[in-house]
């Protein structure tokens, strides 16, 4: 399990103090009961790293499993859970039936790492999610300022 420094943590935090998740429907995938919504990227302030957060809603009467992260803009995804002060790399996480699953500053979120491209305020960036049992759901994440707030939409 890979763990990052805490400078690197202390960094996105500041730039992320402020955010939450929000409300925008980004996504979905009816048949299997899993929808996305509530997607977002703060624009980065490094050059080679940004988070992403998102909600993922199970309205079917199974669990899934998100098993992977991809996107074009990153060398690498991966899913962190923050333990304490410290982001760790999770290898899945479970989304219950019925249930969300919540990727949100100060907990589970997504790490784009190795960036080909710093994304810019405005623009979207598309997300390729795996899981155990749905077929790819593919979102479009829109860059948001590093200082947004999606409870106040600012």
């Amino acid at each position: 399990m890979r763990r990052l420094p805490l400078v690197t943590a202390a960094v996105l935090a500041g730039a992320l103090a402020l955010t939450a998740c929000g409300s925008s429907d980004s996504g979905s995938d009816d048949d299997a009961g899993l929808s996305v919504g509530s997607a977002y990227m703060p624009q980065p302030v490094s050059d080679t790293m940004a988070a992403g957060f998102l909600v993922i809603t199970n309205k079917g009467a199974a669990g899934d499993v998100l098993t992977r992260v991809t996107s074009e803009v990153a060398g690498e995804v991966t899913v962190h859970k923050t333990v304490g002060q410290t982001m760790e790399e999770a290898k899945s996480l479970d989304i219950p039936a019925h249930g969300e699953l919540v990727l949100q500053s100060g907990g589970d979120h997504l790490m784009f790492e190795q960036l080909k491209r710093k994304p810019l305020e405005g623009e979207k960036v598309a997300v390729q999610l795996h899981f155990a049992k749905t077929s790819p759901i593919t979102v479009e994440m829109p860059v948001k300022s590093a200082t947004y707030n999606p409870k106040t939409g600012h």
